[in-house]
């Protein structure tokens, strides 16, 4: 854990998104597809290619390290979990986008995940990520 020098003001977590996948346009925007708000499938376990977690910060200064992770239902254990990542913010009107893609998430039944924003190793977010089963639509024909 890094502690803050006299010239650095940790930032805010302007936005934290789940999706299925991101892309940068040549212009340097971030095109997200797929957000989930939740998660329905007809059978589990579910495995997912790709899950991405899309982190902004804002209104700081200096650099920071986060860490993003996905809880199981219990609310205590890692399902998974990214590697730190460099948050690096010159002046406070500068931001950061951390875009973690995971790949080949297994989801063992039901319930209430639980995404987890750390920075610095200091939890800044917890929120939930519903996983449900659905019925599929009946055949036509």
């Amino acid at each position: 854990m890094t502690e803050p020098d006299s010239n650095s003001m940790i930032p805010d977590l302007q936005s934290s998104l789940i999706c299925d996948d991101v892309r940068q346009e040549r212009n340097g925007k971030f095109m997200l597809i797929g957000l989930f708000d939740a998660i329905g499938v007809p059978k589990y376990p579910a495995l997912f290619q790709r899950i991405c977690m899309v982190n902004r910060w804002c209104c700081g200064v200096g650099e920071f390290m986060q860490q993003t992770r996905l809880l199981k239902p219990d609310g205590h254990t890692v399902l998974i979990e990214g590697k730190p990542v460099a948050v690096r913010l010159p002046n406070n009107e500068s931001n950061a986008t951390c875009i973690e893609v995971f790949m080949n998430v297994k989801l063992e039944a039901p319930g209430t995940y639980w995404a987890e924003i750390l920075l610095d190793e200091r939890l800044i977010l917890r929120y939930p990520l519903k996983a449900a089963l659905i019925k599929p639509p009946p055949q036509q024909g």
